[in-house]
């Protein structure tokens, strides 16, 4: 047994499972769960019948390195969204499709980690998303935690990180939109952040899979890419994004993203991969280039959310310090207690169930940036958004009654 599975924390969910554990939810109030980042808005209509038109493709093998046309469609849309000069994003070198974006940053890490080399670290945000962690453990590297808290707006202080540390980093993950913040890294931090890899000799693998999800049509979230563009790097030297239609399309369960940027590390990735067994089939791939090609369920997906959030926020700010994010769907408010605490006890009295932040985070000499705080995705539909903002308003008044 691979000794470094002792090392995995239990996931977030298994943890708020046991904090439920033996509480009577309330039969009177339908249950309303904010505690999960799946998408419940319909998956496109389009991108389904593109499936069911092409299930004849399930008597073939499909290739570890995704259709040409795929990675074409991919390096399109990247190129249209991101501001890259037609041709700098080669389909055939700088993009390798993968079946979502969790899968995609386990392996990564695994085939680009050198864990001969002595204290080899994987260095990521704090929360973080938990495979970062995983993924760093099982490598047999160590994780290095950067806090993010209201006090650096969520974005980790780069120039306060030892250079020690950068010494031993061998992949630095950003996540921007932040999960759970939706804090987004501008184009300033990241050239500073490109700057410190050329000078330490690391990997920076950014997390953008809420990219899509923005408030403002007119501003949409810069990518790193865009940053290499911007400052021309246009060999994307240590540089990898990660993307998937999971958020931007509500296709969760189509397991369809990419990995793009460097060349030369993509090569030694794509060859970890075909051995890792975890081509896309060729029915998802086709569905998958339908939906890189549409941009307008998109902007109504993004509609939907801006409705929530404009709805939701004024609600909860009667009895919670809560600001609209960035990007993304969650919602990262304070809480007048425990966010254990109020997690629990928020189950129990008016069944809307969320996440506490400590189970997001890690503690560092003694400071979880999660701590009393939650998270809460806004995947229900409106209605259901705003009766828990209201049921959240009533359980918050009853205890300071």
């Amino acid at each position: 047994m691979n000794r470094n599975l002792d090392r995995l924390h239990p996931y977030p969910f298994e943890k708020l499972a046991r904090l439920k554990a033996g509480i009577q939810e309330p039969e009177h109030l339908a249950p309303i769960s904010l505690g999960i980042g799946e998408p419940k808005h319909p998956s496109p209509a389009f991108v389904k019948q593109v499936i069911a038109d092409n299930l004849d493709k399930l008597a073939n093998y499909p290739t570890t390195r995704g259709t040409d046309e795929l990675r074409e469609a991919i390096a399109g849309w990247a190129s249209r969204r991101f501001s890259l000069t037609p041709g700098t994003l080669d389909p055939a070198r700088h993009v390798v499709p993968v079946n979502g974006t969790r899968e995609a940053i386990f392996a990564l890490v695994q085939a680009l980690v050198d864990n001969s080399r002595p204290a080899a670290k994987v260095v990521s945000p704090n929360p973080f998303y938990q495979i970062y962690e995983g993924a760093a453990f099982l490598a047999g590297a160590d994780p290095v935690y950067l806090s993010c808290d209201a006090d650096n707006g969520f974005i980790p202080d780069f120039d306060a990180v030892p250079d020690s540390i950068w010494q031993d980093c061998q992949i630095l993950f950003l996540c921007s939109p932040g999960n759970p913040s939706g804090a987004v890294i501008p184009r300033e931090t990241l050239t500073r952040v490109i700057e410190l890899a050329d000078r330490h000799d690391f990997i920076i693998a950014s997390d953008e899979c809420y990219s899509e999800l923005y408030p403002d049509e007119s501003q949409p979230p810069e990518g790193l890419l865009q940053t290499c563009a911007a400052i021309g790097r246009y060999d994307f030297r240590r540089c990898l994004v990660f993307h998937s239609l999971s958020k931007r399309s509500n296709l969760p369960g189509l397991r369809s993203g990419f990995v793009a940027g460097d060349a030369d590390l993509l090569a030694g990735y794509l060859k970890y991969r075909t051995y890792h067994g975890c081509a896309m089939p060729v029915h998802n791939q086709l569905a998958s280039i339908a939906a890189w090609n549409d941009e307008d369920h998109v902007r109504e997906n993004r509609a939907a959310y801006r409705d929530k959030f404009e709805a939701v926020v004024p609600i909860l700010r009667e009895v919670m310090n809560v600001d609209y994010p960035d990007a993304g769907f969650y919602l990262w408010p304070e809480t007048p207690m425990s966010d254990e605490t109020f997690a629990r006890e928020l189950s129990a009295q008016q069944n809307v169930h969320v996440l506490p932040g400590r189970y997001l985070s890690r503690t560092v000499d003694g400071h979880n940036p999660g701590e009393n705080r939650v998270r809460m995705a806004l995947v229900a539909p409106l209605e259901e958004c705003v009766e828990a903002a209201r049921r959240i308003v009533t359980f918050v008044k009853s205890q300071n009654a």
